[in-house]
């Protein structure tokens, strides 16, 4: 398999239709190995469309860039109340992929 599966958390703000159901957002991506492109992602948002929106958003940047990239998009496209929450959540995951890519050069 050539990619890997990564989350990244946020809290949500309260009054959210998906802080009802979740505390926390979270971003899950499926990365290529070599690459680290993200091919697809998906969060906890409540609606099907902003789940639908947010993965279109991620598809296609490369965590090997950083994070500015898709957090640059999420400010300028996605002006949903989860917003914040929706950037918290792609640093973390951003800072998750960092500490695979250091386990990995560990274990080699």
């Amino acid at each position: 398999m050539n990619t890997i599966f990564i989350a990244g958390h946020a809290r949500l703000p309260s009054g959210m239709a998906a802080q009802n159901m979740y505390e926390t957002l979270t971003i899950t991506a499926e990365i290529d190995r070599k690459y680290g492109v993200i091919v697809a992602a998906s969060c906890t948002l409540a609606t099907e469309h902003g789940r639908d929106f947010v993965q279109h958003l991620l598809r296609g940047y490369s965590l090997q860039d950083g994070c500015e990239e898709p957090i640059h998009a999420i400010r300028e496209h996605y002006m949903g109340k989860a917003g914040n929450a929706i950037i918290s959540a792609v640093r973390d995951l951003y800072k998750q992929y960092n500490l695979y890519l250091e386990k990995k050069k560990g274990s080699s």
